[in-house]
């Protein structure tokens, strides 16, 4: 039978039309942006390679993915992981191809936790001979990881684990025993169904000096464990594991829970590159630094810092082309017989999408900043200089807790933006938006981690306090010290920083707001000696200024350092810093009040100020967003495709690709057919729901 919807065009003008003419309005030089954001290590090169590939193989088509139940979900990712490992053998893919392939594929994959967490703290935590063995298995996939640190009944406080590693100075081995319900690992990617290996995160237990029937805990160690047989894949008798079930998103990865019932391990099981247990005495080595023992988890939060602006890049490139071609009612007081305003020119869809196309260009500059803090320390932990560890633990901590909750909540910002079409399939945003959910929790609560960077503010204000005179080897430890000498008269008391016109000022105002809350966390906790509970709420807000801060300075340096970036494109994406900065101060402009870091008089002109920037990036915005280079493979979204085809292709998710709209079904409520021509007997289509 004919369909006529076939010949069915969109009401003009359409969107190919309409993103025509939006990218003939900026001078921003895409392809220039593009390059400056991505290249620097063969990004672009990298996806347009690996995309070719990945668009040739129908397993990895996205057209009906959406429909798939949960057990076929999974079924299919486990194929697809499986497909991208034999590309890489293939194509003789580098590491950092196949996780392109994965990004672009934009499936959480049942081997994400062996090739991220697994490897990385086999590397990291293990001795020269347990590498040498370990590691020639792990990248060839001849056995899969994955990592069990987090419990049912703790996740964020790691020392509370309840999972015992016992040590058997009889039989020289470690028994791991789970002696409560909530001593279940919990949440573990990869370990569900998938992994015969983990790394497992227990309670050491040694025996007390003098008492070999006591048993002292040492606190959390990671050791490598093989939990599945290599045939069968069941679990090993004494322990039970199995997935978790169903979640807000990760439909496509395996976490899990795992019990141990008196399981015994080897010796040489337990990672030792930093710490020993004398298998002759039982007498254990601690590290030279504990922090190290949570390398893996530092370099994952460094990794989160670094992939939160593709993600939110991905919702605002959606949500700016999108609203782009979406119209609706004449301007009040214009033509009222003209074409209907785009989205976009509406004040009220600006400020929930242009700062937040900036806040994707801050997090480009922070990510940067963070990797360079990773790699350089690092390096010094290599030397066995462990000086920098503790900033870059607090620098992870707190930008992994900030560039979280800005991308999760932009991306849910960027949906309710949408309208009623953000609510569909077609977004683009289902799996995005659920997926990042888990971000603000995983790898440290966002609240909690928050702790970490106030302990360590206090430590360095009070250092700075003691010793006055000592020079500063950072931004942080100069703006302390220029804090105390105001306390000390010694500096004019009013505010000295011009927010609204000097972009530096800026820099400063947010050093002095961080500056002005690490004295007062100082003040509360070291000289009135509160309680570290009762200053919770203090911590979270001293940390949150500090991240802010960071993001800040980066931006700033990083814009100010750069000059390979054209006059017109360096102009928008000063505007951009300057709209991050300055809507950031209007939300937490009481602190910025209080803490002299802003006068009341700019604050006053702020609002005007973010509408003025607004009005200044707006013809911009689609070239910004085009700059990310995403490909529609990636966006799988009817609502941000690059050529504008929105209603064309929503139609086709709903009219062709839907399988529903396969079946006929029977509504008539007296008869127990539920599809036609299909009889239910009580043991068919119902009986399997």
């Amino acid at each position: 039978m004919r369909d006529f919807t076939d010949h069915l065009r969109p009401s003009q003008p359409d969107g190919s039309t309409t993103l025509a003419r939006e990218r003939a309005q900026s001078s921003v030089n895409v392809e220039e942006l593009g390059q400056h954001l991505l290249s620097s290590d063969g990004f672009l090169e990298r996806q347009a390679r690996v995309l070719s590939i990945l668009q040739r193989e129908p397993v990895l088509s996205k057209d009906k993915q959406q429909n798939l139940s949960r057990p076929d979900r999974f079924k299919l990712a486990l194929a697809r992981g499986k497909l991208l490992r034999r590309l890489k053998d293939k194509h003789q893919w580098s590491p950092e191809d196949h996780k392109m392939a994965e990004y672009l594929l934009d499936d959480v994959s049942p081997y994400f936790l062996h090739t991220e967490m697994f490897v990385t703290t086999v590397r990291e935590q293990g001795s020269e001979a347990q590498r040498a063995h370990w590691m020639p298995l792990i990248e060839s996939w001849k056995i899969i990881g994955a990592y069990a640190q987090t419990e049912l009944g703790h996740g964020s406080n790691v020392r509370g684990l309840e999972l015992e590693a016992r040590w058997d100075s009889r039989t020289k081995e470690f028994v791991l025993h789970s002696p409560t319900l909530t001593a279940s690992k919990w949440w573990n990617g990869s370990l569900g169904r998938t992994a015969n290996h983990a790394i497992v995160v227990a309670q050491l237990l040694l025996p007390a000096p003098g008492s070999p029937d006591k048993y002292v805990s040492h606190g959390p160690h990671p050791f490598i464990v093989q939990v599945r047989d290599m045939q069968t894949h069941q679990p090993l008798d004494g322990i039970v594991i199995g997935d978790i079930g169903p979640k807000y998103g990760y439909s496509t990865i395996d976490n899990a829970y795992m019990l141990f019932d008196n399981f015994r391990i080897p010796h040489a099981a337990f990672l030792s590159r930093y710490s020993s247990v004398d298998p002759r005495t039982g007498i254990y080595s601690k590290p030279e630094q504990p922090a190290l023992v949570y390398g893996s988890m530092t370099y994952v939060r460094a990794n989160i810092v670094q992939h939160a602006r593709l993600v939110l890049a991905r919702a605002t490139t959606i949500a700016v082309r999108y609203t782009v071609v979406r119209r609706q009612f004449q301007d009040r007081d214009g033509d009222k017989t003209g074409p209907e305003l785009s989205v976009l020119d509406y004040p009220t869809v600006q400020i929930r999408i242009l700062p937040l196309l900036a806040t994707v260009f801050a997090l480009h500059y922070t990510g940067r900043g963070m990797q360079e803090v990773y790699q350089s320390t690092r390096q010094d932990v290599e030397q066995r200089n462990f000086q920098s560890l503790a900033h870059m633990h607090s620098m992870s901590s707190g930008l992994k807790s900030l560039c979280t909750t800005l991308a999760a909540d932009g991306i849910e910002t960027c949906r309710r933006a949408l309208g009623g079409h953000g609510f569909g399939g077609g977004s683009g945003l289902i799996q995005l938006n659920n997926d990042y959910l888990s971000k603000p929790t995983v790898e440290g609560d966002n609240w909690m981690i928050t702790q970490q960077v106030a302990a360590y503010l206090i430590k360095r204000m009070t250092a700075a306090i003691e010793s006055p005179n000592t020079p500063s080897d950072n931004d942080t430890d100069a703006s302390f010290k220029e804090l105390i000498r105001a306390k000390q008269g010694k500096s004019p008391s009013h505010c000295q920083y011009d927010v609204l016109e000097n972009d530096r000022d800026i820099v400063r105002s947010f050093q002095l707001r961080a500056a002005t809350l690490s004295y007062e966390a100082y003040s509360q906790r070291v000289i009135q000696k509160k309680s570290w509970n009762s200053l919770l709420i203090l911590l979270h807000k001293l940390s949150r200024a500090q991240s802010q801060s960071m993001m800040v300075s980066m931006f700033f340096e990083g814009l100010s350092s750069d000059s390979s970036i054209s006059s017109p494109t360096k102009a928008v994406l000063w505007d951009l810093y300057r709209l991050f900065a300055m809507y950031t101060v209007q939300n937490e402009s009481y602190e910025f009040l209080r803490c002299n870091a802003a006068s009341q008089s700019s604050l006053d002109h702020i609002p005007d100020r973010i509408q003025e920037l607004m009005a200044r990036v707006r013809p911009h915005a689609l070239a910004l967003v085009d700059s990310w280079m995403i490909p529609d493979y990636l966006l799988d979204s009817a609502l941000g495709r690059y050529d504008g085809r929105v209603y064309e292709d929503l139609f086709n998710r709903a009219h062709r690709l839907n399988p529903l709209n396969r079946i006929t079904f029977n509504p008539n409520y007296w008869e127990e057919e539920i599809v036609k021509g299909i009889k239910d007997d009580g043991t068919g289509i119902l009986a399997k729901l």
